[in-house]
């Protein structure tokens, strides 16, 4: 919105797009502290607390009363800060804002099932879940080919030039892409703050990635292909970014709020778009390294007991395996916090190894 005021009053200041990420991200962190408090007493006054899987240990127990679905609250907030702050007829844009608002519905209709229900195995049935989130990650890709016209080529760390052009093939690719980080992330997100801050961290490279593949001059110095147009999706990151960290200041450790799948699933989707947007689909395991590490060992998990019978850790995802060793709840968050930093700064290093 405050993009026209360039286009037709001359104010020039809000031409750009790093003025306009700023006015996002503030805006959106303080929409998401006043709104967060807020929210905390109505979902206390109604019950709808996150249910506990009864195979954590004690310290989870505490935590039965703690209000969920405070995701939909950084969300809405985004959403404001963007449309106050981007440039809206951009496709890129847009498809941004239908990957938060589509995959939010998903895991808001899933929060909704297991607060009522009071039982966390009681939300979407697996199948319908997975069937949602494709539909949604399907429009998210069918705009990425057919509205905006983005390049299908693919892209590996290191290489300047793209390996082959995956034609429509692109659009299978991005799905599983999409639907894999999000459901990362909603594996992390089961300590308090534990998949807020790599997602922010996370948000940061791959927003410094897309800024650099939207600008023509920085894009050709660093050999980055040049995408025209998706610069402007900072804008939602940066928004995103401070809704976060806006509910950081209350779901850190000891949390007042979980973020709910209504978080977790549309956080993660957000982030695979910006890698796609990027052409760091592959680089994304990097950057997620936390939320990669996450997964893997749910699958070494299961794989393991359906193989063996025999389990690889005390309990998964990893995380519960350090709570079962006696690992305080706070150490295991900042450690696992530490080695996303740790990464993502290697991920940006990529950018000059090419």
């Amino acid at each position: 919105m405050i993009y026209y005021l360039h286009h037709f009053f001359g104010i020039h200041l809000f031409y750009y797009i790093s003025v306009r990420a700023g006015i996002a991200f503030l805006l959106s962190f303080g929409l998401t502290l006043f709104l967060i408090p807020r929210y905390i007493k109505w979902a206390k006054a109604r019950n709808a607390n996150q249910p506990i899987n009864k195979f954590l240990t004690q310290a989870h127990e505490d935590k039965q009363h703690t209000p969920t679905m405070g995701g939909a609250i950084f969300i809405f907030s985004t959403l404001i800060a963007s449309l106050f702050s981007a440039k809206l007829n951009n496709w890129y844009v847009w498809g941004g804002l239908i990957t938060l608002i589509g995959f939010a519905s998903v895991g808001l209709k899933d929060d909704l099932g297991k607060v009522l229900s009071g039982d966390n195995l009681k939300g979407l049935t697996p199948k319908g879940k997975m069937g949602l989130l494709i539909l949604v990650a399907s429009i998210i890709g069918t705009i990425l080919i057919f509205g905006a016209h983005f390049p299908t080529t693919f892209y590996l760390p290191f290489i300047k030039r793209p390996i082959f052009d995956m034609g429509y093939f692109s659009l299978i690719f991005w799905i599983i892409v999409i639907i894999a980080t999000s459901n990362a992330v909603n594996l992390t997100d089961g300590l308090d703050g534990l998949a807020t801050v790599p997602t922010i961290i996370g948000l940061s490279t791959l927003g410094a990635i897309v800024y650099l593949t939207g600008h023509i001059i920085f894009s050709h110095y660093l050999l980055l292909p040049y995408i025209s147009g998706v610069g402007e999706v900072i804008i939602i990151a940066s928004a995103l970014v401070g809704g976060l960290l806006g509910f950081l200041w209350f779901n850190s450790y000891p949390a007042e709020v979980f973020m709910g799948d209504t978080g977790s699933l549309a956080i993660g989707a957000f982030l695979a778009y910006m890698a796609i947007l990027g052409k760091s689909e592959i680089l994304l395991i990097l950057i997620g390294i936390v939320f990669v590490i996450e997964t893997v060992s749910v699958i070494l998990q299961v794989g393991s007991w359906k193989i063996r019978q025999k389990r690889v850790f005390l309990m998964a995802p990893i995380h519960h395996h350090f709570e079962m060793k006696n690992w305080a709840e706070n150490k295991i968050i900042v450690r696992f916090w530490m080695i996303s930093f740790i990464a993502n700064l290697l991920a940006l290093i990529t950018l000059k190894i090419r």
